[in-house]
């Protein structure tokens, strides 16, 4: 009898391991993999802030060209907005005039790593040197020190959290996701956006989408209309005394 329950508890752990792996897998794949994270020792970048004063920031990544930038620029400085941009070395390095013009509006600039690799298949040592690079390279053309990171696909595990945190960065997701790089149509994306904004809600959209300087001017009056405040995403966080839930959610502690 003995051994029968001893197989019976292999089988078990057998089982449980095999579908753990799965769901694993399933979650990576699927892009949704740090909704999941917080039961499992596994660390959480901030997707949103909580918070009830109806603070929200806009972001754009860069690593695609620059041709829309300056009509985005143009829709932020008419609505006093300032946002924060994401920034990929190479595209920083080749369009350093468009990054001192983004700077120069008052506007946050973090790091989108150095290659806009998958970082979590590399190793720590390399994935710290993305890091570094990327955001002295940024600091080259603004003179400011680099405190915020994206990862690129938003593809992270518990390493590139922790390489981040060691090179004093937080780790910015976002929790409203325009899907502008679709080429969406200014409409829908407006829809996407306007729709999904909560207080402590982190906009994600990229500074060439197809269609996306077309709807930022709408999203910023309509969500202005709304009484909602843009504020770069450095002063929307909680920079210490925080937890983050298993959703992402950044909360003050106490």
């Amino acid at each position: 009898m003995a051994a029968v329950l001893k197989l019976k508890n292999i089988l078990l752990g057998c089982a449980a391991a095999a579908l753990a792996t799965i769901l694993v897998a399933a979650v990576y794949l699927s892009g949704s993999y740090a909704v999941f994270a917080g039961n499992g020792g596994r660390l959480i970048p901030i997707y949103s802030v909580g918070r009830d004063d109806k603070h929200i920031s806009i972001t754009f990544d860069c690593a695609w060209g620059a041709d829309y930038t300056p009509a985005i620029l143009e829709a932020l400085e008419k609505y006093n907005v300032n946002a924060t941009f994401f920034m990929v070395q190479f595209w920083a390095e080749k369009y350093a005039d468009v990054v001192a013009d983004i700077n120069a509006a008052g506007n946050e600039i973090g790091t989108h790593s150095k290659t806009h690799s998958h970082m979590p298949l590399l190793s720590d040592e390399d994935i710290t040197a993305e890091l570094k690079s990327s955001a002295q390279a940024i600091t080259n053309i603004t003179g400011k020190q680099v405190d915020l990171f994206r990862a690129p696909f938003g593809d992270y595990n518990n390493k590139v959290i922790s390489a981040a945190q060691s090179c004093g960065m937080y780790t910015i997701q976002w929790d409203v996701d325009s899907l502008d790089w679709k080429d969406l149509s200014a409409a829908q994306i407006v829809q996407r956006v306007t729709s999904r904004v909560q207080s402590g809600s982190i906009i994600l959209m990229h500074n060439n989408g197809l269609h996306t300087a077309e709807a930022v001017p709408v999203i910023l009056q309509t969500l202005i209309d709304r009484g909602y405040t843009f504020v770069p995403v450095g002063q929307l966080i909680y920079r210490q005394n925080f937890t983050i839930d298993p959703n992402g959610r950044q909360q003050p502690q106490g």
